[in-house]
């Protein structure tokens, strides 16, 4: 069956062989759905990451209906030990990626 035919659940089942996607897997399902060049494809994924990681580098906050929000959460300095000498360490505060999915993606994985 041609992939544009194809449904989405079963589009993404047999892109993932093993039991995960890859930003590959996902550059092709684009390329089924929408047709044009692989290249093209390759290229409307990486923009779409490269929009994501924007946004949350400005301090924003990226919200797609169904599926959840990607936001920045600020993580304060702590004091961590060193597993091998037992040794405290001091660990910087930093900013790190968070994504709270939505209803809609915990029921449908559920």
């Amino acid at each position: 069956m041609p992939l544009q035919k194809r449904g989405k659940v079963e589009l993404l089942q047999t892109l993932s062989k093993k039991n995960y996607m890859n930003k590959q897997a996902l550059a092709e399902w684009v390329h089924g759905k929408l047709g044009g060049t692989k290249v093209q494809a390759e290229e409307i994924v990486d923009g779409m990451f490269e929009a994501i990681i924007g946004t949350l580098k400005k301090g924003g906050e990226v919200s797609i209906a169904g599926f959840g929000i990607f936001s920045v959460k600020a993580r304060a300095a702590r004091m961590a030990r060193n597993p091998k000498t037992g040794e405290q360490v001091k660990v910087a505060a930093k900013k790190v990626p968070k994504f709270r999915p939505a209803k809609g993606l915990k029921d449908m994985v559920a």
